[in-house]
């Protein structure tokens, strides 16, 4: 009989095939992601997703306009999923923000055009826009909000 041990190959020797390759890949998914500016995007993202005083103020004014009501019915809160699905984008050191997300009332669905500037900590609205997409017959833009 022979007790002699089995040796094993080590990890890498036993792995690299694979290691190798999908090292290689990530590298270059890496290189292309932050080369491409969509590290921007997603910060810009994660900021508006933290930034919910932003929103509900914009919601306020929207909430307050009679054609807006009138046309989407009753507008339900913004969720969170809207401001991921939306598109926004931070500039002069994220202290100015224009950003477009969804809106669902009652009886349509819109979007949500929000220009605003941030001074002393507070959003200060440049435009806010209501751009009403179904019904189809009431597509228009609602105008709530205009500083020149």
């Amino acid at each position: 009989m022979n007790n002699e041990l089995i040796e094993q190959k080590s990890w890498w020797k036993r792995n690299w095939k694979w290691l190798v390759p999908v090292s290689g890949i990530i590298m270059i998914s890496l290189a292309i992601f932050f080369s491409s500016g969509m590290d921007g995007i997603g910060a810009d993202l994660a900021q508006a997703y933290t930034d919910t005083e932003l929103y509900k103020n914009a919601l306020e004014k929207v909430k307050s306009d009679q054609k807006a009501n009138e046309l989407l019915g009753k507008i339900e809160p913004i969720d969170k999923l809207a401001i991921l699905e939306g598109e926004v984008h931070y500039t002069n050191e994220n202290q100015t923000v224009n950003s477009t997300i969804r809106l669902k009332g009652t009886k349509g669905k819109a979007k949500l055009d929000i220009s605003a500037d941030r001074i002393n900590n507070e959003w200060n609205y440049t435009k806010i826009n209501v751009r009403i997409k179904n019904p189809p017959e009431n597509k228009q833009t609602i105008e709530i909000l205009k500083v020149e």
